[in-house]
Formats: C-alpha cells, structure tokens, sequence
C-alpha cells in the first residue's frame, strides 16, 4: 500500500488453477466442496499457463520471471503476460493462470492493470458474463501470499508461496494447515466458521432485501433519503455510482465495447446512436413494480408515489456526466481504444434513461430532460406504465418507451407484479396517453417463455390502443437465481423465437407494421410503422440528432417524421450482418450449445 513517506507496496501473489475459468483476483469469500481438482491441475505439454504481472515499478514483473524460471526448472512451462496487451475475453480459454500483483494507493492495482481488475470484478458481479461463463467448471485456489517490499521480507515469503504453487500443479497441498486440496480432493477453507475480517463495507443481497427481497421505505415527509446507506453499499459493489440521493449511473458495457470498435448495442443498430457515447442513467432508482426479470432482485425502493428527499436535477445531470467520464477515462490504454474515440466518449451524446427504477416517478424530470437537451444530449426515456399522467405532462422526448411486458391483466400481474391495484388500467391508460405524443414512441415487449409468449393475438389487441411508432422485441436476459424470481434459463428465448413472434406480429397487422431491423447479439428485433417510417421502400428508423436539438430550441411544435434518418443496409432485418456494423471488430466468443432449429411462423 502507498505511504505519505514512501512507496509501500504489498504485493498479492495469487494463483488462479483453471481448465475454463477465471476469479476475481481481490476477494474470496467461503470457497468449498469444489470436487475432483486434482486430475485438471497439472498442464500437459500442449497446455501452456500464464503468469500474469501487474506491476507499478517493476517488482512484480521481476518476480513473476523467477517464478516462471522455478516452473520451467521443475518441468512445468509457463509463459508471461502482461495485462496491457492481453485480451479478458480470453481468460476462460486458459487452462492456468497465475497472477503476481501489486497493490498501490490505497489497495487500489497499479495503472497497467486497471482494466483487466475491472473486467474481473465486473464480471464476478454480472449475471451475464459470470453466470454462464463459470457454469460447469472447476477450480481452485493456492492461499494469497503478502510481502512487504520495504520490510526486506519478500524473498522469503515469495519463495515458500513459490514451493506452495509447485506442490498444488503436482497434485499434493499447498501448505500444511492452509487452505488447499486435502487427500479426498476437496476444496476447504480455513475460515468456514469465521466472518471475514475489514469487511464490514461490503453488503450481502440477503442482508438487505429480507424474507421476500424486497426494500419497502415507509411513507415519511419527504424529507427521507430514497438510497440508505445498505441500499447505497449494495449498488455500489454491483458497480453502480450513486448521484446524491436518488440517483444512478452505471458504465455499460456496449458503451466498453463500441470504445474498442468492436460494435454498437441495439439502439445503434435501430436508431443510430453512437454507444461509446451513451451515458445510462436513472434520476430515481424507485419504482413501483417488482418484475420477476428485475436486474437488481429488488434490492431498489418501491413506492407508489415520490415520498423522498429531493435533488436538484441540474446537480444530478451534472454528477452523472463527471461520474461519466470519470470511468470513461478508466479505458485509456485498453487495447482496441484509440485516442480518438476516447476523447469522443468523454463527451456523451446519448442518454438512456432507462438504467433502473421509474425515472418519469421523479418530480422534476421535465427539468432534467430540458438540462440535457440544452447540452444537445438526446433522450431515451423508459417507464413502466404505470403513471399515465406523467406521460402525459412530459416535454419532448428523443424517444418515450412504455414497458409492455404483458399482453393480459393476469399475466402483467404475474409479471410485473404491481404495487398499485389498478394496475391494468393505468397500463391501458398509459398506452393511450402515449398516442397523445407527437414525437417517436415506443412498445417495449420483453419475451418470457412460458410466461408471455403465447399471447400474440392479445399484443396485437394492444397496437391500436397506443399506436406506436416502433415496437421492440427482446428476449428476457437471465438475472441469475434469486429467491424473488423463479425464472431459470428455459425462460430465455432463442434469437429464432424472438424473430417467430416478431414475425407473427407484422402478419397480424396486415401491413401496418413490418419487421424493420434486427440485432442478433442482444436477440432483439424491430417493428415499424409502415405509413411513417418506410418511405419508397427504404426504412428511416435512424435518427438525426442534430436536427431533432434545433426543433426543441425552436420551441415550435415538430412531429416524429421531422428528424427521422434513412437506416443504412447492415441494420435492415435479413441482412447478411444481422444488425452489426461492419465498420466494427466482431469478437465472437466460443459457444459449446447447439443452434436450435428456427420455429415456423404460423398465424391464424
């Protein structure tokens, strides 16, 4: 750790043993009964580790070369990465790894390491990356050994850790006494029965949420804060940074992958926003459904009203654009990032209001909206259909979306599981008030299998009640298990099935509206209106931006079809490219399930 007086730096040897994973190198926590380990520890000939140094001043790559040496001289080949140059994505492919870092100011990872620690922690805490990446495999772990450079005690303790690694990769323990493989293969921990200590800032899921997992604040004054400190810790270790005290604002990960040029999220697909220059936030992190596809398991407020403290909305436009781009600036020297889509991304552009919760329950979202128009910043607005009367009194939006996640008052029940009674007619009421609005509009439709997507005809009922401009259809991502929600992965569609219903859906509406565009990665598909946005048999579901700022500066009234753009060919469904941009580095990952066979599209 760093001093006032000195460079002080602890430094944690970690060895990671691995035939298709990777852990997260700062923390563990009760690891055991990992079966069987022993046969995947020691690396064939064809099978090459890598150790991995993450190094300030050179210390650690220094250590890591003589632990190399003592592997090569014991018959056990390794080879040397530094994680400057080193793909994350590759990690699960390794059969070893093997890491030697350093911490520095504070407990924090030097510069060069930064990205690859982020990527780590992010994933641990991301149900889509870790919950399927770490399905099936196996691991374990050799005990963290600590250093003192300044102490003069590191060539000692790095040796006797170097002889614990040599013995675990020849199938015996690490140490006598210490956490390793014991003699029937298992994996245990010396702290089982103890808490972990200094960690008292770290919040478990089940420590907030309770019995049912959900927060309830009480009715007060309006003076209580919406985010209480357990809330507030939660987030903040899923990696969400907390604006005041009401608000959000996360990093998303297609805003990561468009800064390395390896393509857009959806909406860049369907309406032309640059991703890298998205900011995904949210002025209320309340809502009032708990829906059993929820990111965060109800571990957010709920209420049916706005009964907190309230915050400024040019302060929390502020605080989400500095927090922004403080972690857009983490991407400087990540491979793929160039200088200048770096400078581009620190100028956002684009803002999805949509991160989590009810933005429209904030009082002064209108304000809000009008901060970030000024500052010609574009807005993707979502609200769960419950507050019609918000819909109602909103400004100009870039694009209002109502969350459809149900086509039956049972089934939206079931679902979205309302907090109000009445909570089918002010979905009805929220369609209708959405026809009112003269700019673009949308119906969010999220597939559940054998929740929803039987219900074809009852969402087709449901086009002429709001008549909206566009129609998004996605497959529920899986949130991982949670005692709030039974949905498992048999719930989550095929792209295939996506595209049947969509399909389905421009039958049913005898041309009214067609299928659009697709973007196959995020198993979302697009329908638009017809008479609005095919002009000569080309589609225009883009966007102009720079046209849509001036109509809202010139306070005169404008309609959807004002600033609409031509879609290039790439984001056309049936295209070759299936909605990504060629311009872009496609990154395919190695999938180990086989397609399944695409269902015929059959409509009464």
């Amino acid at each position: 750790m760093a001093s006032s007086s000195s460079i002080h730096s602890r430094l944690a040897l970690i060895a990671l043993l691995s035939a298709t994973t990777f852990y997260c190198i700062h923390k563990y926590r009760r690891l055991k009964r990992l079966k069987n380990l022993s046969s995947k520890l020691n690396p064939s000939a064809a099978t090459r580790g890598k150790i991995f140094f993450i190094s300030q001043t050179g210390t650690c790559k220094a250590l890591a070369q003589r632990l190399r040496d003592l592997l090569a001289s014991n018959g056990v080949a390794f080879d040397l990465a530094d994680p400057r140059s080193y793909e994350p994505e590759d990690l699960p492919k390794e059969a070893l790894a093997i890491f030697v870092a350093s911490t520095w100011d504070g407990g924090k990872p030097p510069k060069d390491g930064e990205f690859l620690v982020d990527w780590l922690s992010e994933s641990a805490e991301d149900f889509r990356v870790g919950s399927l990446i770490l399905s099936g495999c196996r691991f374990a772990m050799v005990p963290v050994g600590e250093g003192d450079v300044d102490d003069g005690e590191m060539d000692g303790v790095f040796q006797d850790w170097c002889d614990g690694v040599i013995r675990v990769l020849k199938g015996g323990s690490a140490r006598e006494g210490a956490v390793g493989l014991v003699s029937d293969g298992e994996y245990v921990d010396s702290t089982d029965d103890e808490e972990e200590e200094g960690n008292d800032d770290i919040v478990d899921l089940e420590d907030i949420a309770g019995k049912n997992g959900v927060v309830k604040v009480a009715k007060g004054d309006g003076k209580k804060e919406m985010v209480t400190p357990l809330i507030r810790a939660s987030l903040t270790k899923q990696g969400y940074k907390i604006i005041g005290s009401h608000s959000g604002v996360k990093i998303c990960r297609w805003t990561k992958s468009q800064l390395r040029g390896r393509g857009g999220c959806y909406k860049h697909s369907f309406y032309g926003i640059e991703s890298h220059r998205c900011m995904e936030t949210t002025p209320s992190l309340a809502c009032a459904n708990k829906c059993v596809f929820c990111w965060r398991h109800h571990t957010n407020p709920v209420g049916k009203s706005w009964q907190w403290k309230m915050d400024d909305p040019k302060e929390i436009v502020k605080g989400a654009l500095d927090l922004h781009t403080k972690m857009t600036k983490q991407m400087k020297g990540v491979p793929g990032v160039t200088p200048e889509k770096l400078q581009e991304g620190l100028t956002p552009r684009h803002c999805a209001l949509s991160l989590v919760g009810e933005p429209i329950m904030y009082p002064e979202i209108n304000a809000l909206v009008d901060e970030l128009h000024g500052k010609r910043i574009s807005t993707f607005l979502v609200t769960n259909a419950q507050f019609p009367e918000k819909i109602l009194m909103m400004k100009p939006i870039t694009q209002l979306y109502v969350s459809v996640d149900a086509a039956t008052k049972e089934s939206l029940k079931a679902i979205d599981r309302p907090l109000f009674a009445d909570f089918w007619e002010r979905f009805i009421d929220s369609l209708k008030a959405l026809q009112e609005k003269q700019q673009r509009t949308v119906y969010r439709l999220t597939l559940v299998k054998g929740w929803n997507t039987e219900e074809l005809e009852a969402y087709f009922n449901l086009f002429s009640i709001g008549k909206p401009d566009f129609i998004e259809i996605k497959g529920v991502t899986y949130c991982g298990s949670s005692a709030t929600s039974k949905l498992t992965m048999e719930n989550v569609p095929w792209h295939a099935d996506v595209k049947a219903f969509s399909e389905g859906l421009s039958l049913k509406s005898n041309g009214e509206y067609e299928v659009a565009c697709e973007h196959a990665h995020s198993c979302c598909v697009l329908l638009g209106r017809t008479d609005k946005f095919k002009v000569n048999g080309k589609w225009f579901t883009w966007i102009d931006y720079e046209k849509f700022h001036d109509l809202v500066a010139s306070g005169e009234a404008f309609t959807s079809r004002d600033y609409m753009a031509e879609t290039p060919s790439w984001a056309v469904y049936g295209a070759e490219e299936g909605g990504f941009d060629p311009e872009q580095l496609r990154y395919k990952k190695e999938r180990h399930h086989h397609p399944k066979p695409q269902p015929q599209v059959v409509v009464a």
